[in-house]
């Protein structure tokens, strides 16, 4: 069984712009170990800010009552126990040393011999264990020290391995390693003191730091590091999702980690760290489990030839098609099974031509766009019935009031009025509409994202691109409007969605 220690709370908090408040850390740090069962947390640097300091408190409270103490662990330096004092007071029990790996480090930061250095840390150690706490240790620098000072390291560890330390974390702290290296320093630290236990705390400055992670592993370490989403200083750390992937498909490796949960938490740190995932990030991107070849299409229709190990449906996730100049007979069909459209063949030629005609224009295009386009192509309004638009509306935004919002809506030929105030215009509009389906009993869908696109180099009267997402009853499916206006397309968005819902069974939508 592998170990992941998750260090999103302590080095994922130094990505540059994060920060995150008492209430969050908690939220997260329970994530963590109750959905995605990772076997430790990382969550604190010790004597940082009187708000690190609550925050900490909070979550060892709450790890007290629920029995998880012993795996909250927090950045701790040699500092004459100043920082035992400060984890201590807290409540915390487990205390991450931060030591000299390389000898650059100890002569030029500290200005201390080995043995003096060997002395503060034994100090430390013996404080933290007479206050009743555990001990583990990161050499950091360790990548370099090895490279550079190999002697220094293993002396370093000779005084140190018969302290009471659980474990020694050997970082990759500047990224500098690859697999290879990676797997030859790791064995020797393994061959050479077999009885400890050894963590590997990779960097991703070179994109490495999930193969270094596997190497790692293959080369006796038992715990690896890791942040969800990859946050962390610089180019961040390994991100956990592929890791935990990794590991379990290409290592064979156990590992307590719930991977059903990783695209749920995943999107949680997005929410609050402001730090968004790439679209074509592995595991858990928008755009991983969607094809976007014909020939991909036609093979996964004809006996899943373009599948792997890596499952949508291990992270709750759909394999999709994607529309747009690649696309072939089969991303048609597949699309249309899905929103339970039926067509001959002689029309699926047809839209097959107008999707690749919108996709050869740079034209974004989704799922929820080809019942319009099929529409428009057979000329038939069968496939998608207007039965929902805008007939009017007002939006007013006025300094030092709030925007206000008047609107006409007709409702399968019934116009009904509404007037709302909101945070924004477009809240302010969306408000509104809600008062009419309210007053008519009729439930609507929940917005769970709205992102603005703008072309690069973009001017003033740019055309914008707003793409929503909505959960109605637990599915997900997004809508998308494009305007030179931000709430004018936010709005063409909404009403694609009302039709929609209205028009169609939104399950077959689901993301």
């Amino acid at each position: 069984m592998i170990e992941i220690l998750d260090t999103t709370l302590r080095d994922g908090e130094q990505t540059a712009g994060v920060s995150f408040n008492v209430s969050e850390k908690l939220a997260i740090a329970q994530l963590l170990l109750e959905e995605l069962k990772v076997d430790r947390i990382e969550v604190a640097s010790a004597r940082v800010s009187g708000g690190e300091s609550a925050a900490f408190t909070r979550i060892c409270e709450w790890a007290s009552e629920r029995g998880y103490l012993d795996r909250i662990e927090v950045l701790g330096f040699v500092d004459g126990g100043m920082s035992v004092d400060w984890i201590n007071a807290a409540g915390g029990k487990v205390m991450n040393i931060l030591a000299k790996g390389s000898l650059k480090h100890l002569t030029m930061q500290l200005h201390k011999t080995l043995a003096e250095h060997v002395d503060d840390i034994t100090a430390v150690v013996d404080y933290a264990v007479s206050k009743g706490m555990k001990v583990n240790i990161y050499l950091e620098d360790w990548s370099h020290g090895m490279l550079e000072s190999e002697d220094y390291v293993y002396g370093l560890m000779d005084g140190l391995s018969g302290l009471p330390i659980g474990h020694y974390m050997l970082p990759d702290t500047l990224g500098i390693l690859d697999p290879w290296t990676t797997s030859d320093l790791c064995r020797r630290m393994v061959s050479r003191y077999p009885g400890l236990h050894f963590d590997f705390h990779a960097h991703n400055d070179y994109g490495l730091a999930v193969a270094n992670s596997m190497a790692a592993v293959m080369a006796g370490c038992k715990t690896v590091h890791t942040t969800v989403n990859g946050l962390g200083e610089r180019s961040g750390n390994a991100p956990v999702a592929s890791v935990a992937a990794a590991l379990k498909d290409m290592l064979s490796e156990e590992i307590a980690l719930d991977e059903s949960k990783l695209i749920h938490v995943g999107k949680y740190i997005e929410s609050i760290s402001g730090i968004r995932v790439p679209d074509n990030e592995p595991v858990v991107g928008e755009n991983v489990f969607t094809q976007t070849s014909g020939v991909h299409a036609d093979g996964d229709r004809k006996g899943s030839l373009y599948s792997n190990k890596l499952l949508p449906e291990r992270f709750g996730r759909v394999r999709q098609y994607a529309l747009g100049k690649m696309s072939g007979k089969a991303n048609i069909v597949e699309n249309l099974d899905k929103l339970g459209i039926s067509l001959t063949p002689d029309q699926v030629r047809l839209v097959t031509r107008k999707v690749v005609e919108l996709g050869d224009k740079k034209e974004m295009l989704t799922a929820e766009d080809l019942p319009l386009i099929v529409a428009d192509v057979l000329k038939s309004s069968h496939v998608l019935e207007d039965k929902i638009h805008i007939v009017a509306y007002s939006l007013s935004l006025s300094h030092g009031m709030r925007p206000f919002a008047m609107i006409k809506v007709s409702i399968e030929g019934v116009e009904y009025e509404a007037s709302a105030i909101g945070d924004g215009q477009y809240d302010a509009f969306m408000k509104a509409l809600w008062k009419i389906y309210d007053k008519l009993g009729k439930s609507h869908p929940v917005l769970v994202d709205y992102q603005v696109s703008i072309p690069p180099g973009g001017k003033t009267d740019a055309l914008v691109a707003t793409t929503i997402v909505w959960n109605r009853d637990g599915y997900e499916f997004k809508t998308r409007g494009i305007d030179s206006d931000q709430t004018e397309a936010a709005i063409k968005a909404t009403v694609k969605m009302l039709n929609l819902i209205e028009n169609l069974d939104i399950s077959t939508l689901t993301t």
